[in-house]
C-alpha cells in the first residue's frame, strides 16, 4: 500500500470529508489525515487515521512516516510551516483560487490595509504571508477541483461523487438555492424580484439554504408575508446544520445557482468558472442535481444549465430533465480515477 499524507489545519472540511469518502476502501492507498481540532470536528471519521495537528506540530509529526506524496487541502495561512513541508517532500496543493498564487509582494502588502486588518497583519507578521506565492511555487503540483479549471499548470482532482439518494416525490416544486445568503456571492436581489413576480398556479418552495441576516434575511421575513398561499419560503438564522442541509438537497428538485461573476480573495479579484470553483458544482454531483446557473458562467458541464430568462418556466420544462450521474460520478469511477491521479503524483 502506497502511503498519502492529507494536511487541513485550515479550512475546507468539506474537501476532507470528500477525500476521505472517496478513499475509503481503496486498495492501493493508505491514508493519514492531520487535522486541526476545527476540521476534526466538523468530519466524520469511520475508522480512518486522523491525528489532531495543528501548525506547530505538522512538521514534526511528517518526519514519522514515510510518504510518498503530502497533499494540503488549503495553503490560505501558515504559509511559512506550509514552505518548509513543500521544499522538503513530494507535495501537492489544492488550489482554491487561481490568482491568490500569482499575487506581488506589493499587492499583498496593499491587501493587507484594505479589510480585516488585525487578523492579516497576523499573517504577515507571524505565519508569513508573503511566502504564500513561493508556497504554490515549489510545491511539485498544483490541484484544483473542478475538471474546467483544469490546465497543463493544473491537474484535476476528480473528489465529488454522486450518492445514491431516493429520488423526491414532492407535491410542490422544491427550489434550493444553497449557499450563504449574501449579495456578495450570489444575486440575491435577481432571486427576491422573480419571487415577488411570480405568478404561478403551481406551488412551490423556495429554500434559501444558508445562514440569512441583515439585509437579505430582512428582504425574506417581508417578502413571506407578500407571496400568494401557493408559494412557500424556507430560510435560517442560524448556520444551516449538516442534517439539515442534507434533507433539503435531497427533496430539492432543482438546484437555482445565480452566483456573481467576480468575488475577491484577500483583496485579489477571482472569477467563478474561470478562476475559483464555486462549490455548488459539487454539491450538484454529490446530490444528483440539474442545477441552474447565470447565463455567462463558463461551464460544458451537462447537469449545469444557463438560465433563461423565464427562469419559473424553466424549472417546469426542468421537472421531467433526466442526467444520468451513477453512469459519469459512481463512486467507484471517481476512486479509479482519484488514484489515477495520486499514482502521476508519486512517479513524478
Amino acid at each position: 500500500m502506497k502511503k498519502i499524507a492529507y494536511i487541513e489545519i485550515d479550512t475546507h472540511a468539506e474537501i476532507a470529508q470528500a477525500f476521505m469518502n472517496v478513499m475509503k476502501g481503496s486498495h492501493e492507498f493508505e491514508v493519514d489525515y492531520y487535522f486541526s481540532k476545527k476540521i476534526k470536528d466538523q468530519v466524520k471519521v469511520d475508522g480512518e487515521a486522523v491525528f489532531l495537528s495543528d501548525s506547530s506540530m505538522i512538521s514534526d509529526q511528517l518526519k514519522t512516516k514515510p510518504y510518498e506524496v503530502v497533499i494540503i487541502g488549503t495553503v490560505h495561512r501558515y504559509f511559512n510551516t506550509f514552505l518548509s513541508i513543500v521544499q522538503k517532500y513530494n507535495t501537492a496543493v489544492i488550489t482554491h483560487n487561481l490568482n491568490f498564487p500569482q499575487s506581488s509582494k506589493l499587492n499583498l502588502i496593499k491587501s493587507i490595509f484594505k479589510e480585516d486588518l488585525i487578523y492579516r497583519l497576523k499573517l504577515w507578521l507571524k505565519e508569513g504571508l508573503f511566502y504564500s506565492p513561493k508556497v504554490y511555487r515549489h510545491t511539485k503540483n498544483l490541484l484544483v477541483l473542478d475538471v474546467e479549471l483544469s490546465s497543463e499548470k493544473y491537474k484535476f482532482l476528480p473528489l465529488f461523487y454522486t450518492e445514491n439518494f431516493v429520488k423526491p416525490d414532492n407535491k410542490e416544486m422544491v427550489v434550493v438555492i444553497p449557499g450563504g445568503v449574501s449579495q456578495k456571492r450570489r444575486n440575491y436581489k435577481h432571486i427576491f424580484k422573480t419571487i415577488e413576480n411570480l405568478k404561478s398556479p403551481e406551488p412551490y418552495t423556495f429554500v434559501f439554504l444558508g445562514k440569512a441576516e441583515g439585509k437579505e434575511l430582512r428582504t425574506l421575513e417581508a417578502l413571506s408575508g407578500q407571496v400568494p398561499e401557493n408559494i412557500r419560503l424556507k430560510y435560517f438564522k442560524e448556520r444551516v446544520s449538516a442534517d439539515d442541509y442534507e434533507v433539503w438537497m435531497q427533496k430539492a428538485n432543482i438546484l437555482w445557482c445565480p452566483i456573481q461573476d467576480i468575488t475577491t480573495f484577500f483583496s485579489q479579484k477571482e472569477v467563478y468558472g474561470k478562476t475559483k470553483m464555486t462549490g455548488n458544482v459539487g454539491d450538484a454531483i454529490k446530490y444528483g442535481k440539474i442545477a441552474v446557473f447565470p447565463e455567462n458562467y463558463p461551464s460544458q458541464l451537462s447537469f449545469i444549465l444557463s438560465e433563461k430568462e423565464n427562469v419559473i418556466e424553466q424549472f417546469q420544462q426542468l421537472q421531467n430533465h433526466e442526467f444520468d450521474f451513477q453512469k459519469f460520478y459512481s463512486r467507484e469511477m471517481i476512486r479509479e480515477n482519484l488514484e489515477k491521479v495520486l499514482n502521476s503524483l508519486i512517479t513524478i
